[in-house]
C-alpha cells in the first residue's frame, strides 16, 4: 500500500502541481509562542521595536542582537498627507513624461532648435520639477537639501 503525504500548505501544492520543485527562500514561521506582561511592560516592548512588529523585535533580541536591525518603513511615512494630494495631483495634470520623451527624441536626432521659447520652457518645466521634489521631500518628511 502506497501512502500519499499531502503537502504542508496550499502554496507548495500549487508549485509542486507546476513542476516547481525549488524550495522558497523565504522563511516560514509556524510556531506560535505565547507570553504574558504587564500593560507597562508591553508599552515597553512596543517602543523598543520602533516601527518594527514586535514579533521581529523580539526575534531580532533573541537570534542576532550583534548585527543592527532590520531596517523596516515606519507605519506612517507620510507627515503631510495634503501636500503629497497637490503633488499627485500636479503630476496628473502634466504631461511630463510625454513632453520629457519628445524632447528627448528631439535632441536625438539634432532637431531640437533651441529659441529663447523653448530655453524658457526648459527653465519653467526644470522648476516644476524642483517644487514637486519639494513637495514629496516634505510630505515624506525628509530633509530638502
Amino acid at each position: 500500500m502506497v501512502r500519499k503525504t499531502s503537502p504542508p500548505n496550499l502554496s507548495e501544492a500549487l508549485r509542486r502541481a507546476a513542476g516547481d520543485t525549488k524550495v522558497s527562500s523565504a522563511k516560514s514561521y509556524t510556531a506560535p509562542v505565547s507570553l504574558r506582561m504587564s500593560f507597562e511592560e508591553k508599552a515597553r516592548l512596543e517602543r523598543a521595536a520602533a516601527g518594527m512588529s514586535v514579533a521581529a523585535y523580539i526575534r531580532w533580541r533573541l537570534f542576532d542582537p550583534d548585527n543592527p536591525p532590520p531596517r523596516l518603513r515606519g507605519k506612517h511615512p507620510v507627515k503631510d498627507h495634503q501636500a503629497l494630494a497637490k503633488l499627485l495631483a500636479l503630476l496628473g495634470q502634466s504631461r511630463l513624461s510625454a513632453n520629457l520623451n519628445q524632447l528627448a527624441r528631439s535632441a536625438n536626432i539634432g532637431s531640437l532648435p533651441v529659441t529663447p521659447e523653448v530655453e524658457a520652457e526648459l527653465v519653467k518645466a526644470s522648476e516644476h520639477i524642483a517644487e514637486m521634489r519639494r513637495l514629496l521631500l516634505e510630505a515624506l518628511n525628509l530633509e530638502v537639501t
